[in-house]
């Protein structure tokens, strides 16, 4: 059985098939349009000007900007409430199912391990019956350590450009996917950088994805 450092997860056995390796906020359930509406329910309100959260939420009744030691709390806060606000993003689930024929499937998130059995719940629910790994430290060594010397295909579907990085420094052999659901964010995001590819939803994910396979 897989062991991850630094990380909460669910049993981990992979098959001696291809591995693809997905984040979940903004990739496999929908962030940013829910979180905006959680800030309004809150008083306060997301006007992104810019890729990235701290600076571009303000309060609502006096217009002013959030502190981030607030924009910490109020992602927490989010989070702690995730069942009754994300939903799964557009195909993510067709996509997957289609792509577990021929590979084995894991969710990688950033998301703070406490919250891991609220998150491991709500996926279960939306019919992604693939085992998670929470952790809080670099994706990169996490992706190592999970697909570990294998000759096998080895994919990485992100929406953070740091998060991409770091499995190409460790896993250059990795097929990289730059995939943000939210269009609005996805404008304002910074190029991903050499050897990412950029989908543009999950149905170009997938084509990206069985065509590194097949070759």
């Amino acid at each position: 059985m897989i062991r991850i450092p630094d990380a909460e997860h669910d049993s981990l056995k992979l098959q001696e098939r291809p591995l693809v390796v997905c984040d979940i906020d903004e990739v496999v359930l929908e962030f940013v349009a829910p979180f905006q509406g959680f800030l309004k329910a809150n008083g306060h309100e997301l006007r992104p000007r810019s890729f990235r959260l701290t600076g571009n939420i303000v309060n609502i009744e006096d217009g002013r900007e959030t502190e981030a030691e607030d924009v910490g709390r109020l992602i927490e806060a989010f989070f702690g409430e995730q069942s009754n606000w994300q939903t799964p993003v557009e195909a993510a689930a067709e996509s997957l199912a289609n792509l577990s024929a021929d590979a084995d499937i894991v969710f990688l998130t950033a998301m703070p391990p406490r919250h891991r059995i609220m998150r491991r719940e709500l996926l279960s629910r939306h019919g992604f019956d693939y085992p998670m790994i929470a952790t809080e430290s670099p994706k990169g060594p996490a992706v190592r350590a999970l697909h570990g010397n294998r000759a096998h295909p080895v994919v990485f579907v992100d929406d953070i450009f740091v998060n991409l990085h770091s499995v190409r420094e460790h896993m250059p052999q990795t097929l990289l996917i730059n995939l943000m659901a939210n269009p609005t964010f996805r404008a304002l995001a910074p190029h991903p950088g050499d050897g990412v590819s950029v989908a543009t939803d999950w149905r170009h994910a997938e084509s990206l994805i069985r065509a590194h396979i097949a070759s």
